[in-house]
């Protein structure tokens, strides 16, 4: 069994683990911090919203030797307007304006044509109306609306109310992060990065759902015990699952790795960049959210309720009782041996064990406390 393997089912067993509940607070502020940085991103810069959002034209050129900066700069003139250019395979260019006004797309291409030396009947024009761009947007909020409220139900239908409402702030955590990202990035954002939006919440809510049903199973009859609490449990829920949660976004991050870094970089397909962005930056924080934003908060929600509290106090009494217990067992063993004894961690109660009966190989001739 590989290295990793055998520490997944350590993991599993609760032979090992990480305290994240314990630790939450910190996560809880880096979260924070995070945040307030996209925020800020999306106040300062703003979103690079496309023509499918703010309308625009784009044209089409046939073969042509200017290069795609000079075209960008003769666009940029020619409307007024910051233009984006990207060169076809056929060896023309696309020029996409957005938030340029329609009815000047013949003027627009007109002095395109001057410019870059080409017929203007040969220079193709693609029209998109600010109203169509309107509806593209609204329908993108109605679609995200849509997918929170059913999250909601179907969560709080599955487990619980306290669950449901961890998710959607998770989820909520997930597309600020997202989106904060492209506002400092500065991609474009395009009916693509909304699909890679809904598919990275899609990803996220598997993610949560999975430490959440372990969760739920685990803790079925808490309150008969008094050994774990409600946060012990949600901890060993994260660890049972953490190595799985951590293979499956690393294979899900490599494909999409592949289509930012080495198709919208190396090799220039600037189309993929705008939601390969959303699926990668999405995926790395769903998965963070699931493990330190989701559990963490539902351990925090469930421990308000009155019965947590009392097994809380419980568990927490009967662990001082027997860290006493161990306490006074050590002094009882050096007392009589005049050597520290080492407890295990669940200290036996007093009298029980024969950690409290002298050693059987003294008061054979030898002073008390010395050994051979």
């Amino acid at each position: 069994m590989s290295k990793l393997g055998n520490l997944g089912a350590r993991l599993y067993r609760g032979e090992v683990g990480y305290d994240f509940i314990g630790k939450r607070k910190i996560w809880y502020g880096v979260s924070i911090l995070i945040t307030i940085t996209a925020i800020l991103g999306l106040a300062v810069r703003g979103l690079n919203m496309g023509i499918d959002f703010e309308g625009g034209a784009v044209f089409t050129t046939p073969k042509t030797s200017i290069s795609a900066a000079k075209a960008e700069e003769y666009a940029t003139e020619a409307s007024g307007h910051d233009a984006i250019v990207q060169e076809l395979g056929t060896g023309g260019l696309r020029i996409q304006i957005a938030g340029v006004d329609t009815s000047k797309s013949d003027q627009i291409a007109a002095e395109l044509s001057k410019d870059l030396g080409i017929d203007a009947d040969k220079i193709n024009a693609d029209l998109v109306g600010p109203s169509w761009g309107e509806t593209i947007a609204n329908k993108a909020w109605q679609g995200l609306a849509i997918f929170m409220v059913l999250v909601v139900i179907y969560l709080a239908i599955a487990f619980e109310w306290r669950m449901a409402l961890a998710a959607l702030v998770a989820l909520i955590h997930d597309i600020t992060i997202t989106v904060g990202i492209y506002a400092l990035v500065g991609f474009e954002v395009t009916p693509g990065t909304v699909i890679g939006l809904l598919t990275i919440l899609g990803y996220s809510l598997y993610d949560t759902v999975v430490v959440f049903d372990s969760l739920k199973e685990q803790t079925k009859g808490i309150e008969k015990q008094t050994r774990w609490t409600y946060s012990d449990i949600a901890n060993r829920s994260i660890n049972s699952t953490l190595v799985r949660s951590i293979n499956t976004t690393i294979v899900a991050l490599l494909p999409v790795a592949g289509l930012l870094f080495i198709g919208g970089g190396f090799l220039g397909a600037g189309m993929l960049n705008d939601i390969s962005l959303s699926l990668f930056v999405g995926l790395a924080a769903g998965a963070y959210s699931s493990i330190f934003i989701a559990t963490p908060l539902v351990a925090d929600l469930k421990e308000r309720e009155p019965k947590m509290k009392a097994l809380k106090k419980r568990v927490l009494a009967k662990r001082a009782s027997a860290a006493a217990q161990a306490d006074a067992a050590a002094v009882v063993g050096h007392q009589a041996d005049g050597q520290p004894v080492s407890e295990p961690e669940d200290a036996a109660p007093a009298g029980a064990g024969p950690r409290n009966q002298p050693p059987r190989n003294r008061g054979r001739g030898r002073p008390s406390g010395k050994r051979r």
